[in-house]
């Protein structure tokens, strides 16, 4: 795996570029230990999860967390790939 450092844009002046370091989103129950699940499920399907990136933030009313992590992915189908993973998560309503 490269180093951080080393991973760069292929062309900077468009959209998404990979390899690259991308944030991801997932919104759901609160009681659902999201903080700990959602990284679970990234590094399940192969993602470099980012250790120090990881924030929790709940809903007004605490019914819901939104759980936000860094991650390090090659290639867009991956990225799609993250996204699909936390959406089949029964615990997980949205993905940003």
């Amino acid at each position: 795996m490269k180093d951080l450092d080393q991973i760069r844009a292929q062309n900077p002046t468009q959209g998404f570029q990979f390899p690259g370091v991308f944030e991801i989103t997932a919104m759901g129950n609160a009681a659902a230990a999201l903080e700990i699940r959602v990284p679970q499920i990234l590094e399940h399907i192969g993602l470099a999860v980012l250790a120090a990136s990881l924030r929790v933030r709940p809903s007004r009313a605490g019914h819901y967390h939104a759980v936000s992590v860094s991650f390090t992915c090659p290639s867009r189908e991956k990225y799609n790939q993250a996204h699909a993973a936390l959406r089949a998560d029964p615990d997980i309503r949205w993905t940003l």
